[in-house]
């Protein structure tokens, strides 16, 4: 393999173009369990027919693990998004288009997200009755089965040069609410500082999905807790108000 182009590098993984493919280094922070569970997410969504690129195969380079898919040709839609704010509407119409298209399919052997956000909460270090809460709101919250993305943000949106929109990076999906995957969009977007694109992607995919504003946001501080324990700092610190700002009943 010829891995001189770096196409992007965060959180102790390397990512290369190597013509026609894609490669993922991963580095020795990651489990051996955690990347193929990666690879097996993404092998899953692909037979649901989504527009995703192609495992290859999962290899070792170097002494360390690393996945193998298509290169897609094309430029991200946070990128299009700062180019061209004059079209900010009609990329967000589309990006919520795909998100809907994805919530649309089944994959029923991807995790729980559920199970998923429990196993996270607990992990948290809040204190035991913020903890026992969002337990209890989540227990309670409908069962689904969709397929949620778990990071569903505009650089994660490649459009080719014919128009073709390509859905990256599963590593966080599961099945389960779609309205946890979009409460994780908007803290995505209010993260990254864009609060009032947040609102306006929160108001579109409530009237798109014919979902309750409501609903969405009593997912937030369950999503907000159970992503509090990985990240940065500052993120962490962000997400841990959202818990804090919610009355419970």
């Amino acid at each position: 393999m010829n891995l001189q182009q770096v196409i992007a590098e965060r959180d102790d993984k390397t990512i290369y173009r190597d013509g026609d493919k894609t490669v993922k280094v991963f580095g020795d922070s990651f489990r051996k369990s955690d990347i193929l569970n990666e690879a097996l997410n993404q092998a899953r969504v692909e037979e649901t027919g989504l527009c995703i690129p192609k495992i290859i195969e999962v290899t070792k380079i170097d002494g360390k693990w690393a996945i193998v898919s298509d290169f897609i040709e094309g430029a991200p839609l946070d990128r299009l998004m700062c180019e061209h704010p004059e079209r900010t509407e009609e990329y967000l119409n589309l990006f919520v288009d795909l998100q809907l298209s994805v919530h649309a399919k089944r994959a029923p052997l991807l995790n729980k997200l559920k199970d998923k956000m429990n196993r996270k909460i607990s992990q948290t270090d809040l204190d035991a009755t913020t903890r026992y809460e969002l337990h209890t709101r989540l227990e309670a919250m409908p069962k689904h089965d969709k397929v949620c993305h778990g990071d569903f943000n505009p650089s994660n949106i490649i459009l080719t040069a014919d128009g073709t929109p390509y859905i990256l990076d599963w590593s966080h999906a599961t099945q389960g609410n779609a309205s946890a995957d979009a409460a994780r969009t908007y803290l995505l977007f209010c993260l990254a500082g864009k609060t009032e694109l947040a609102e306006q992607y929160l108001r579109l995919f409530c009237r798109k999905s014919d979902t309750a504003k409501q609903y969405v946001q009593q997912w937030l501080p369950i999503v907000a807790a159970s992503q509090s324990v990985k990240g940065k700092p500052e993120e962490r610190d962000f997400l841990l108000r959202w818990v804090n700002v919610v009355d419970y009943e």
